[in-house]
């Protein structure tokens, strides 16, 4: 029995029959049949069915089970159980894990039912697990699979625009390109009110669109909201460095320092940067000290990088450096 047959409209007993009566060998059945037409009715209505008639068997079989199909399944059980909150970050753990799917495409995530009642805090957590992975997503093709994730967002953010949410929210549709809608939650959010999160997810869609000079502000914006807060410095400093004023750069990360004297990143910043201004053989050495700890490789080679270029630094000195770098 192949996926496409299911979707014609096999009946669940022809599925289980199949299976040899497991209903979580249906299950997967079935959801490979989803995989292949995400927005078919037929693989779901089995599915309803199959939760109705054989649901103690189906916990019991699907508990802590966190293959991909198993995960697709419950997060359609949820929403049939009106769990929409755990629906949603199922279904974004699964879009993370396997983007090139439409897996969003599925009727029940359009619903009225579950649009109007998963939480602003649930479907932001369901963004971020669709980014964990890093897959690339700024292409044509990603934003016609996300088109219902796009639309969630922006039906979710007018019920409930909790600002904190809206800022994480914002991040899906950065990564696909689309910072109009990145935008405008943060417009979204800030009519509510004024908070870090959301003049950080301004920044940082102003930095992807390679506009530095507003993304420092927007950072700037950001510490006036949280001046405690050192990742901010480290961020600041970062597009300073970008920009080329290292004087700057190092000035933010000893501030940040200040806050969290002991933080790797802050360290390396700060070693970096003031190598990069001054040639100190000193400095570079405490940043060769403190790079391996940094968890990072593409910003450890990026502040290497900055500190090799420092003015009149030994070869030798450099040499060692570099081996840091790969």
């Amino acid at each position: 029995m192949s996926n496409q047959s299911v979707a014609a409209g096999v009946t669940l007993a022809g599925v289980l029959a199949h299976c040899g009566g497991n209903p979580v060998g249906a299950v997967k059945l079935l959801v490979g049949s989803v995989a292949s037409a995400p927005a078919a009715p037929q693989p779901y209505a089995a599915l309803a069915e199959l939760w109705q008639d054989r649901r103690q068997e189906l916990k019991a079989g699907l508990e802590g089970d966190g293959s991909l199909p198993s995960v697709l399944a419950q997060a359609y059980f949820f929403f049939l159980g009106g769990e929409m909150d755990d629906a949603a970050m199922s279904l974004g753990s699964v879009t993370g894990a396997r983007p090139g799917v439409s897996w969003a495409a599925a009727p029940w995530f359009g619903d009225e039912r579950f649009l109007d009642t998963v939480s602003a805090e649930a479907l932001a957590e369901a963004c971020l697990r669709t980014l964990d992975y890093a897959h690339d997503l700024d292409s044509d093709e990603m934003r016609g699979r996300f088109a219902p994730w796009f639309h969630a967002i922006d039906t979710v953010s007018r019920r409930s625009p909790v600002p904190e949410s809206l800022a994480a929210m914002a991040r899906l549709p950065r990564a696909c390109g689309r910072y109009e809608q990145s935008f405008a939650l943060c417009d979204r959010a800030d009519a509510v009110e004024r908070v870090m999160w959301t003049a950080v997810a301004r920044a940082s869609t102003w930095r992807a669109m390679g506009d530095l000079d507003r993304a420092a502000a927007a950072f700037e914006d950001a510490l006036t909201l949280d001046p405690g807060n050192w990742s901010l410095y480290l961020d600041l400093g970062d597009i300073r460095a970008e920009q080329g004023d290292f004087a700057a750069a190092a000035g933010l990360a000893e501030q940040g320092l200040c806050h969290e004297p002991r933080e790797v990143s802050l360290r390396a910043a700060s070693a970096a940067y003031r190598t990069r201004l001054s040639g100190s053989p000193e400095e570079l050495r405490a940043l060769i000290t403190v790079a391996p700890e940094l968890s990072q490789t593409a910003y450890r080679n990026l502040l290497l990088d900055y500190a090799c270029a420092g003015p009149g630094l030994s070869p030798a000195l450099v040499a060692e450096a570099r081996r840091l770098r790969d």
